[in-house]
């Protein structure tokens, strides 16, 4: 297969560090996305890298034992290790600050801490197996201040550092989930909840893993994903990917369920919203997208691949060594090893070959796997970078190899402006706000975000319809037609039609001498009346006569003909 078969990548910078070896423990911090590589338990050097960091952070420690965990304060301000079951260290990395290491024990007898979590600069969440413990870090006093506790069996947590939610899990079968908010120095415990667990014969007893749970932000909204290895139908074949949405306030509840139609090892990431598991068996990934159309059975929605499964693009490692040496082939990266560990939402690490990347989605390559239109423009207009694909997608379904129907164009055109209009009624609420004086309410406004699915009159004029309706092979019954069903969109979502789309049409009409449809289009009012739509009908007079009285018409209805001659507004088409 070419680049244009992949959907998904590797990103081509990705961060390098030591392989793991039995010198050299390697850690991942999920909060600032930070490999850290300890050698000789800090003595010989620890090196922290992360995607955004041109220079890594290098130091040493004493050696005062295996380090079971160790993470940065969000800025990089404090350092916290974990080297046994009851304490962490700490360090500060502030300027003027003492770098002698304190120590904080968990306060609650015979507990043992299973971890920590940094949720700010200076504060940080000890999880153990018999509860939670809420810190500040005072580094100048070099000591730790309790906040809150709660106390609550633990098997395993996990955090969402995007949304500061650590959820616990707790009973036997480990299928009941706590989470618990946290927001500049306050804990909140939310509603927990039960993951519910594939049907079992009564001599199997199953529980909850924590391999098959990840949590994720996906359209703005916080998601508890399970991955079921069986699915709880017994008329239903291979694994799915349950969605559970867990909202700031009230409980949570089961939304989404992904259909994987096959069995075996899978991973999950999240990227640019969309779901993606990976299957090691057949060393192939698919994507889900939750915003596009399933089945809904009244309670959740079913949903499958958006596209058939496709490989992560092949990615070449770069020999390593003196310039006289780089000139050797890279070498082929393994994809899908079984060394690779996936962190959400979009992180995969080779600890054998040191590599940490972000996983990318291509845009282009899925123009060609989604055959239909209007879902294709569906899934397009929810991705970041999707502006000049949208356009390119629109030049393809106008191209004489790629025609597309009418209705399908129609459809297009409707999905581009209702995003367009959505957009514009935004930000005139939000001018609307500031001029009524709202902004000097306690809430700040914020001005809409013009996001790559904003694709105005001006992109579509200049990327696709003015190189369009001069494509002289292009049949010019079908060009006008296709111009008139953006006109017809737009006027539908009440957005006024820019003048040079106008323009456009009027001077195919008369390249192609269609004046009767010409007077049709004006004498119905398809074309608006305008002052600069009077003037290009002035200078057709000499091309088709009744033009000028057209005009003096439409100035006449608009009262502005005494200003038209005082001012001798002549604009030529021609």
């Amino acid at each position: 297969m070419g680049e244009e078969d992949y959907y998904l990548e590797l990103c081509e910078r990705p961060v390098q560090f030591e392989k793991a070896n039995p010198v050299n423990c390697v850690f991942f911090d999920e909060a600032n996305k930070q490999v850290f590589a300890v050698r000789s338990g800090g003595a010989t050097g620890v090196v922290v890298k992360g995607p955004d960091d041109r220079n890594p952070i290098s130091f040493r420690m004493d050696d005062k034992g295996e380090v079971k965990c160790i993470k940065f304060s969000l800025e990089n301000k404090i350092l916290a290790v974990q080297r046994t079951s009851k304490t962490v260290d700490f360090c500060n990395f502030i300027p003027d600050n003492s770098q002698l290491e304190y120590t904080q024990e968990c306060k609650t007898k015979n507990a043992n801490i299973l971890g920590f979590c940094w949720t700010s600069s200076t504060e940080i969440v000890f999880i153990t197996d018999q509860g939670i413990e809420f810190y500040q870090v005072l580094p100048e006093k070099r000591s730790l201040k309790l906040l809150k506790s709660h106390n609550i069996n633990v098997n395993w947590y996990m955090y969402c550092p995007e949304s500061a939610v650590i959820l616990l899990s707790t009973t036997v079968l480990e299928n009941v989930l706590q989470p618990f908010y946290f927001r500049a120095g306050t804990m909140s415990k939310l509603p927990k909840f039960e993951i519910e667990l594939p049907a079992a014969p009564k001599s199997t007893k199953l529980s909850l893993s924590e391999r098959d749970i990840a949590m994720a932000t996906i359209y703005g909204q916080l998601y508890v994903l399970f991955l079921r290895h069986h699915s709880r139908t017994s008329n239903s074949t291979g694994a799915e990917v349950v969605l559970y949405h867990l909202p700031r306030e009230g409980a949570c509840k089961k939304m989404h369920i992904l259909k994987l139609n096959r069995t075996g090892k899978f991973a999950l990431n999240v990227v640019d919203n969309l779901v993606v598991v990976h299957h090691q068996d057949t060393e192939t990934s698919v994507i889900f997208d939750i915003k596009l159309r399933g089945e809904f059975d009244g309670t959740v929605t079913f949903h499958h691949p958006v596209l058939p499964a496709r490989s992560i693009q092949p990615y070449q490692i770069p020999m390593a060594g003196p310039a006289a040496v780089t000139s050797q082939s890279p070498v082929p990266c393994k994809l899908y090893s079984s060394s690779w560990i996936v962190f959400q939402p979009d992180i995969i690490i080779s600890a054998s070959q040191g590599y940490l990347w972000n996983l990318q989605v291509k845009l282009q390559p899925i123009v060609n796997l989604l055959p239909d239109k209007g879902r294709l423009m569906d899934f397009l207009l929810q991705r970041k970078e999707c502006k000049m694909v949208i356009l390119s997608v629109c030049s393809q379904m106008l191209s004489e190899s790629d025609r597309a129907t009418l209705p399908v164009i129609a459809t297009v055109f409707d999905k581009l402006n209702h995003e367009y209009k959505k957009y514009l009624d935004a930000e005139q609420s939000y001018v609307m706000a500031v001029e009524a004086g709202q902004s000097r309410s306690n809430l700040p406004l914020k001005r809409p975000t013009r996001t790559q699915a904003v694709v105005d009159q001006s992109d579509m004029y200049t990327h696709v319809l003015s190189a369009f309706a001069e494509n002289k092979e292009m049949p010019h019954k079908f060009v006008i037609a296709v111009l008139m069903e953006y006109i017809r969109s737009l006027n539908q979502f009440q957005i006024t039609v820019q003048h040079y789309l106008h323009e456009l049409v009027i001077k195919t009409l008369v390249q192609h001498n269609r004046f009767y449809m010409l007077h049709q289009f004006l004498q119905y009012h398809v074309l608006s009346d305008s002052k600069p739509l009077a003037c290009l009908l002035l200078s057709l007079e000499s091309f088709y006569p009744p033009a000028h009285q057209l005009s003096l018409d439409m100035l006449k209805v608009m009262q502005v003909c005494h200003s038209f001659r005082q001012h001798k507004c002549f604009c030529h088409l021609f």
